[in-house]
């Protein structure tokens, strides 16, 4: 008797997004549609990463929930507002991960999890849920929480952008590539920089 194996899924590739200050500008606890404005060039760096990758994936600290700053429910709804404008756009975001959580949050949001970037809980779950291959991934972020976030679940490349928190030196060395602007990723991304991805 013939035993067949049966066939595997490929492994899908992402491109991870931290959110404030890399698809949107940074505003201190953007909870609400009137704050939120789209970073310069987002939108193309978007569209070019949607052609290089099988998932757009966001995975955002949002501790303001933990703080009591505003509700989960009000993070969802401006959630599904920019999935919906994305979308308009012709840009498809897979799934948007959320941290709530902060030591100095009120309960039961203050607690030590898995989740808070620098910890890669929020892309572990992704990995997991979507079949991902971290040697094909890589993520954007603008702090080197986003980066170290990276590094742990063991994702191809780690990017730095330059459109949200202060960057300094010390930070561009831990990244894997610097981006002062979204135009500087958007020339990178089309100048096949895929060839580099071979595994941290």
């Amino acid at each position: 008797m013939t035993i067949i194996e049966p066939v595997k899924p490929l492994k899908a590739s992402a491109a991870f997004l931290d959110r404030d200050g890399v698809i949107n500008k940074e505003v201190n606890y953007c909870h609400k549609i009137s704050e939120f404005e789209l970073v310069e060039g987002i939108v193309d760096v978007l569209l070019s990463l949607q052609k290089k990758f099988t998932h757009l994936i966001v995975v955002t600290n949002q501790a303001g929930i933990g703080r009591g700053y505003y509700s989960e429910q009000q993070f969802q709804t401006l959630t599904q507002w920019m999935t919906a404008h994305l979308r308009s756009l012709g840009i498809t975001v897979t799934h948007v991960y959320f941290c709530p959580h902060h030591l100095s949050g009120i309960p039961p949001f203050n607690i030590e999890c898995e989740c808070r970037k620098p910890k890669p809980g929020m892309i572990m779950s992704a990995l997991e849920k979507y079949n991902i291959d971290p040697a094909a991934s890589v993520l954007i972020g603008d702090k080197v929480s986003d980066l170290q976030a990276a590094m742990a679940a063991n994702l191809s490349q780690a990017w730095l952008v330059g459109t949200g928190h202060p960057v300094g030196q010390a930070d561009i060395e831990v990244s894997d590539h610097y981006f002062p602007t979204m135009s500087d990723l958007e020339h990178f991304l089309n100048e096949g920089y895929v060839s580099e991805i071979q595994g941290r």
